[in-house]
């Protein structure tokens, strides 16, 4: 070493496990911030339309294939679901899954689209404001806005290949040529046992359909009212949405809707 040079100045060879190191610590630093970035989270303005997008995703999809909350508009299922004038008519939960693995059953309380010939007097609930009507669409589609058609409760009486109509000598309704056990029917033996309701037919329900009543006999624009139709007053089984299983509103009538066995013989 000559007297010119000192330890200080002597040029520094890098060593092999020197080259790269200043690089991997600023990739180091770029990805920690990367990631205190993603716990920050998104501003407010991006997450809230995230959020109500999948809101209304799942909400479709809840409506569409699992079940849907329905208010029953008339008297015609008294007083089993309730739905009279002057009073809170019942939120019923309808179930579209039950249908898939099963048929329709005597005593089932279900949800379905009527026909063309049941549609008369039905009045749309859209409004006459194209854009206001527009909006009214895609929430009906999504499922915060009731569907734009004619869909009614009923019970089912007879199914697919049963012949319902005439009375007992007791006033009850005959399937097969027996008389239904009914317990959903009012108490009083002139509403329940009228023989103006079920002095009809007899109709041989087609297989692939329904015959169905409201429990209000006195009360009810029913399968009887529609017999002149193609369908023989019967409801095809495509036109079916789901099974009624509970009353979720109002609070006082929270509770389970039956589907009793009313087979005859």
């Amino acid at each position: 070493m000559s007297s010119s040079e000192t330890p200080g100045d002597t040029p520094h060879e890098p060593g092999p496990h020197d080259d790269g190191a200043p690089a991997r610590g600023v990739r180091r630093q770029e990805r920690g911030k990367r990631r205190a970035e993603e716990r920050a989270g998104r501003p407010w303005y991006i997450e809230v339309p995230i959020l109500i997008v999948i809101a209304l995703v799942l909400v479709f999809v809840f409506q569409t294939f699992v079940g849907r909350v329905y208010r029953i508009p008339s008297e015609s299922m008294q007083p089993t679901l309730h739905g009279c004038a002057g009073c809170t008519g019942d939120r019923i939960f309808v179930d579209k899954i039950s249908y898939r693995f099963g048929e329709p059953e005597q005593g089932d309380v279900l949800v379905f689209t009527g026909p063309d010939s049941w549609n008369q007097g039905y009045r749309s609930i859209r409004s006459d404001n194209p854009v206001l009507h527009m909006l009214q669409d895609i929430g009906g589609v999504i499922g915060i806005v009731p569907p734009d058609q004619n869909d009614m409760v009923k019970r089912v009486i007879a199914v697919g290949g049963q012949t319902v109509g005439g009375c007992s000598p007791e006033g009850d309704l005959l399937v097969d040529g027996q008389p239904l056990d009914e317990p959903y029917l009012r108490e009083d033996p002139a509403v329940s046992r009228n023989p103006l309701n079920c002095d009809f037919g007899p109709v041989t329900v087609p297989e692939g359909n329904v015959w169905v009543m409201g429990d209000n006999r006195s009360n009810s624009a029913d399968s009887r009212f529609h017999m002149g139709d193609e369908y023989q007053g019967t409801i095809p089984e495509e036109n079916i949405i789901g099974k009624v299983q509970a009353v979720i509103l109002p609070l006082s009538r929270i509770g389970g809707v039956s589907s009793p066995d009313i087979t005859t013989g």
